[in-house]
């Protein structure tokens, strides 16, 4: 594994530059089975690919964004992120009552069959006796659900939440199916523009309206996705490139590169049980440990910029307010480790997955860190084993990116003193009464104050969105969040444009 050492190494990918620039851009290739007539298949590379296509299972990126296009939920979000009607329009008779009607005409399943109030009854009730769900404690409110007609129904809750209707986004599954305990994991079943096709070498969709199939398949390493690209081996990228390549993408005439500034939040996960990172100290040094201005300048896409909370200034919770970034004083860090009682350097393991931009961010965090006292061993694994570890807690340090996330309660889900893995995402073990204060209060201000003074996360940035695709694609833009909704309108021309 190369650390950087003295500064930021920007020949690791200047080889790929060097042979791509030998490859000449190929024409799209007839894909295997495709009729006459028909349109070709838009193909997608992804660095990985989704884990669980069932919404009441489903955490990573991959499957929360293909999720979207296969299911509908009962609500979405504006671009400020406040709750939306999707499916249903709703009332609030009482903080302890509400009442749901779906929009006529009904949506159809992709088997035709209607979206009925019985439908989303079954999807949330299954939550219940679903205790693995990560989902349990998010509907652990709801104290019953009844169908008043087959588009109306009644959720009556435990205790009072005013923000009950934006937790409703959960996919809608049709109660036949989840009556006959249907693997939606790998054969889902929907509502949403896309219906499943298949998944084997490649997971397939096909767009309801036309039939456009949308092939995504994994292509770990970013050097490969971007040869295939070149070659027409595939038509859409979209994220997880280093900032070199994305550059070099832009040079290529038969590219189109998108960008838009982001809001998913990527931060360092801190194990609070750790004798050592429990202490405030330490975990402020590791804040003061990390250049974020120079990672973002050198290594990061367009469009990224500091973090100070989850969830960003545009936030409708922020009215703007902007929690400063911690500043890169690899002094000041050795000061707060020695003044904790540490024996310089502090030992730390860091974990991560085997993607290369996220390799390559854990070496620069290795050398930066290196110069505040703290000798930081890496422990890159895929990333199945990755996310299991972290859930598991079994980790000191790891870097993770919370995508789409909408709503403040986030803040309860992954600091709450009662959020623990496997009843939310606490997944450091964080626990602090004045926190959960200010949580019950729904200070939000107040809390995003307080997290970012006790730091059981290290935030670090909003990464920067881009989607790079082939000319003959259009109709697709990269969203804020990351999300792959515009697969619902894009459009591919029979050929290659020049």
């Amino acid at each position: 594994m190369k650390v950087f050492k003295g500064g930021y190494i920007n020949t690791l990918f200047a080889p790929v530059i060097l042979v791509a620039c030998f490859i000449l851009l190929a024409c799209t290739r007839p894909y295997p089975g495709q009729q006459a007539g028909q349109s070709a298949p838009v193909r997608f590379a992804l660095a990985q690919m989704p884990l669980n296509l069932d919404p009441r299972y489903a955490t990573d990126a991959s499957s929360e964004r293909i999720n979207r296009l296969l299911y509908q939920s009962l609500v979405d979000f504006d671009v400020t992120s406040k709750p939306v009607p999707a499916l249903a329009s709703w009332l609030m008779v009482s903080p302890l009552e509400y009442h749901f009607t779906l929009k006529q005409p009904l949506a159809r399943f992709h088997d035709h069959q209607p979206l009925t109030a019985y439908d989303v009854k079954a999807t949330y009730d299954s939550i219940v006796t679903l205790k693995d769900s990560p989902q349990v404690a998010e509907y652990a409110n709801i104290s019953s659900i009844k169908v008043a007609s087959a588009n109306r129904l009644i959720f009556q809750l435990k205790q009072p939440d005013m923000h009950f209707p934006a937790k409703l986004i959960l996919g809608i599954l049709p109660k036949e199916y989840i009556d006959k305990k249907h693997d939606f994991a790998h054969h889902p079943i929907g509502s949403g523009p896309f219906s499943f096709e298949r998944w084997q070498n490649a997971l397939v969709l096909n767009r309801v309206r036309d039939g456009q199939q949308v092939l995504f398949t994994e292509v770990k390493d970013p050097t490969v996705r971007v040869l295939k690209l070149l070659r027409g081996e595939a038509d859409l990228l979209q994220g997880d490139l280093p900032p070199e390549l994305v550059r070099y993408l832009q040079t290529k005439s038969g590219v189109t590169v998108a960008t838009t500034r982001g809001v998913n939040f990527s931060y360092l996960g801190l194990n609070m049980q750790d004798p050592v990172l429990k202490q405030h100290k330490v975990r402020l040094a590791i804040a003061h440990a990390v250049d974020r201005s120079a990672i973002i300048e050198k290594v990061m896409v367009k469009g990224t910029r500091p973090a100070g909370a989850i969830l960003s200034p545009e936030h409708y919770t922020n009215s703007g307010h902007i929690l400063p970034a911690y500043e890169y004083k690899p002094e000041l860090a050795r000061k707060l480790l020695i003044e904790a009682g540490v024996q310089l350097p502090l030992k730390l393991v860091y974990k991560t997955s085997t993607d290369a931009q996220r390799v390559r961010l854990a070496t620069i965090l290795q050398a930066q860190m290196a110069k505040a006292g703290i000798a930081l061993e890496i422990r890159s694994l895929d990333w199945g084993t990755f996310f299991e570890e972290v859930k598991r807690g079994n980790f000191q340090l790891f870097g993770l990116t919370w995508v789409g996330i909408k709503t403040p309660e986030i803040y309860a889900k992954a600091f709450g003193s009662q959020q623990f893995p496997p009843h939310g995402f606490n997944r450091g073990r964080y626990a602090d009464s004045r926190l959960d204060a200010l949580l019950a209060a729904e200070d939000w201000l107040a809390v995003t104050s307080r997290i970012h003074e006790q730091l059981p996360y290290i935030p670090l940035w909003y990464e920067g969105q881009f989607a790079a695709f082939n000319k003959n694609i259009s109709g697709y833009a990269p969203k804020p969040d990351g999300n792959w909704d515009d697969l619902a309108t894009i459009k591919i021309s029979a050929t290659m444009q020049p």
